[in-house]
């Protein structure tokens, strides 16, 4: 096993174990792993543990759960793990006292090709900007949330189709194997950071992709269909998109949309946008601006995500 570097590793959800398994495969001295306090969760409010603190335990790799990494425990903590790297993914923000104690650094991972879609909700926004092509990047931090200096990037195209969740998974495999190549790379000292704004990029408009909000989760139906159909994917699985349609007799119901397609159709020049065309049995499609989304599964209020045939199979007769 790997004596150099000692790394502490820090994360919370799926995201971030990925990126600590590949360190730990790869034979690196985790000496800490730095995950959020357990939460109470469900109806019992039963504590919840992170999907970092599950695998740290599984693993038997040195567990810290501070409710502030400013506190005088945890500093001293750190000061014992005497860590050469810091490793951060999916974490909340750092205080200067933290990420500038190793000797080599602190390096975050960040699911965008920074300085694009610096903030909470890369991959979301993406999608839902409609963007063909994302990726992932290494960076050091700094003061200021994803402007460090960037230590490597991979690129990777994003699917005509592909929802957030999917593109989630393909990133987050990615970004594991970009952080042992980091690690790897500052060990050699093959790395020349490089501060964001050089190379023509900082002069271009950047999109922020601030933290997914309600607002975000509506429809506008006066919206083109590909625009529609990208907030439907950019926020498929999690926390989805929302809308109410009209029944025949003037009433409406809420529903979460799952999954949904782009449909064209001679029909639509008839119809307003928000408005359902539905022949009650096998599909069902709501007008935009320039066409229909076709909705392929959906989730009515207080009940269970259901494909659309078996939701008109008991609710058609509302429609037609």
């Amino acid at each position: 096993m790997k004596a150099y570097p000692r790394i502490v590793f820090y994360g919370t959800p799926d995201f971030a174990v990925a990126s600590l398994d590949a360190l730990v495969k790869a034979g690196f001295q985790v000496v800490g792993v730095v995950t959020a306090p357990d939460k109470a969760a469900g109806r019992g409010l039963t504590l919840s543990q992170s999907a970092v603190k599950r695998y740290a335990l599984a693993h038997q790799l040195p567990l810290f759960q501070p409710e502030r990494l400013k506190s005088p425990e945890f500093q001293q903590t750190l000061i014992h793990l005497n860590p050469d790297i810091q490793v951060v993914v999916a974490f909340r923000m750092m205080p200067k006292e933290v990420w500038s104690l190793p000797p080599l650094g602190t390096f975050n991972l960040h699911a965008s090709l920074l300085p694009q879609y610096r903030g909470a909700a890369p991959i979301n926004r993406a999608i839902m900007n409609g963007e063909s092509e994302t990726g992932v990047t290494t960076f050091f931090i700094n003061e200021e949330i994803d402007t460090g200096a960037i230590l490597l990037q991979e690129c990777m195209a994003i699917g005509p189709d592909e929802t957030a969740g999917e593109l989630h998974d393909r990133l987050m495999t990615l970004g594991a194997t970009l952080v042992v190549k980091t690690v790897n790379r500052m060990i050699d000292e093959t790395i020349s950071p490089l501060p964001q704004g050089l190379g023509g990029k900082e002069l271009e408009p950047f999109i922020m992709a601030p933290k997914i909000q309600k607002r975000d989760t509506q429809i506008d139906w006066t919206q083109d269909t590909k625009k529609v159909f990208n907030q439907v994917r950019g926020l498929n699985p999690y926390p989805g998109v929302y809308t109410s349609i009209k029944l025949k007799d003037t009433s409406s119901l809420d529903i979460k949309i799952g999954s949904a397609r782009m449909a064209s159709d001679a029909s639509q020049e008839h119809f307003l946008p928000g408005e359902v065309f539905t022949d009650g049995k096998r599909f069902l499609k709501i007008a935009t601006s320039d066409g229909f989304i076709e909705i392929l599964t959906l989730q009515p209020a207080s009940k269970k995500m259901m494909r659309i045939t078996d939701f008109l199979n008991g609710s058609g007769t509302l429609f037609v």
